[in-house]
């Protein structure tokens, strides 16, 4: 096993998302490798995110991951 890839920005939130929703739901990907589902969760996600960033800029960093560590939990995805 790899150790998990440090994430900087929230693009690579974006992609690591787009990547792990993918490899670990395949049976959401259709054929033609479009996935609704993952879409639908990224988007839900990121306006959680957004969210959380614009309800003050005195908040610690505790506030935003608690957050997204909360979003991924929603999504059935387990923050590490």
């Amino acid at each position: 096993m790899t150790p998990p890839h440090q994430i900087h920005t929230y693009t690579e939130l974006r992609q690591q998302i787009h990547d792990d929703l993918r490899i670990q739901h395949p049976e959401w990907v259709q054929p033609n490798g479009e996935c609704p589902l993952c879409d639908s969760y990224e988007a839900r996600l990121m306006e959680l995110l957004e969210t959380s960033t614009r309800t003050g800029s005195n908040e610690s960093i505790v506030g935003p991951h608690r957050t997204l560590e909360q979003g991924l939990n929603g999504l059935g995805i387990a923050a590490v």
